[in-house]
């Protein structure tokens, strides 16, 4: 089990980076044992668009750094695309070859569904 600890020195960059958003959500369900981040980078251009990544990030600020680095790429493909979507993306905190499970994934469909 990989126990996720915080940096403590949050650099304003990562603050500012988290304004740029409209919407960044912390997922915690211990008994499934899903951390997860989804962040919702703009939705201008329509409901937002973006996959999920599973890895086992060192702390939650290097989760939350690409979860926003990628939904912010995620708002630019769709415009480049010219699609009527915006940007989002959600990443998974664990080891895909071993932590993920059926339940895990349904405690994340199920915070998914309430955005």
């Amino acid at each position: 089990m990989n126990v996720i600890k915080p940096y403590m020195q949050t650099t304003e960059t990562l603050l500012d980076k988290m304004q740029e958003h409209e919407q960044i959500v912390f997922c915690n369900d211990p008994a499934t044992g899903l951390k997860a981040i989804i962040a919702i980078h703009n939705t201008t251009l329509g409901p937002a668009l973006g996959g999920c990544r599973m890895q086992p990030y060192r702390t939650l600020d290097e989760a939350l750094e690409d979860v926003l680095q990628l939904s912010k790429g995620m708002t630019y493909k769709c415009a480049a695309a010219d699609v009527d979507f915006g940007g989002g993306k959600a990443v998974l905190i664990g080891n895909p070859s071993k932590d993920k499970t059926p339940a895990m994934f349904r405690a994340f469909g199920q915070f998914v569904d309430s955005l």
